[in-house]
């Protein structure tokens, strides 16, 4: 994994940009912590996410990792819009910067499928048709479309069986946040 902020509490944008570098969801965060599976952010109820045309303040805790693989998930203490408590992002790989003035960015571009736990359990690949639209679009090498393909499918066998990070290691990480909040 690229450096990383190691101090709890630090301050990190988190930065999802779409293949051409437009910025697509954007929020702030701070570190929770950091281990095997890569970076823990945590947002309290509240806080804002935004991207071109849309924007919510979420309503539960939240807590996403930033693994050096091709995925974002983000942990809901409560379920979330449409009875979401687990919503993975197939990216790729998350890179971290730290500007002139020390503020820490996780940057990674969002390739379109997702990969979603609704309440009760249900999992499930979405935007499949996004995804294929925007790799005509934005014209996604081969190699990134097959890694897409590929992690998606990895993603999705993990969250079905409660494979970590899906599995215990997510919910401490997420009850941190929450008894925070």
């Amino acid at each position: 994994m690229t450096a990383t902020p190691t101090r709890p509490g630090t301050p990190v944008h988190v930065d999802y940009r779409k293949w051409d570098g437009s910025p697509h969801w954007q929020n702030d965060a701070h570190l929770l912590g950091v281990d095997e599976y890569g970076a823990w952010l945590g947002a309290a109820p509240g806080t804002h996410f935004e991207r071109a045309g849309a924007s919510f303040d979420v309503s539960t805790s939240v807590v996403s990792l930033f693994p050096a693989a091709g995925f974002t998930p983000s942990f809901y203490d409560q379920p979330a819009i449409d009875r979401v408590v687990v919503y993975v992002d197939i990216t790729t790989t998350p890179q971290w910067s730290q500007d002139d003035d020390g503020n820490w960015r996780v940057t990674m571009v969002d390739l379109d499928l997702d990969v979603v736990q609704r309440a009760g359990g249900m999992v499930y690949v979405d935007d499949e048709d996004e995804f294929a639209d925007h790799t005509k679009l934005f014209g996604y090498p081969d190699d990134i479309v097959r890694q897409a393909e590929a992690d998606a499918r990895r993603v999705f066998a993990l969250l079905r069986d409660g494979d970590e990070p899906f599995g215990e290691v997510s919910s401490a990480w997420l009850q941190r946040q929450v008894q925070a909040d």
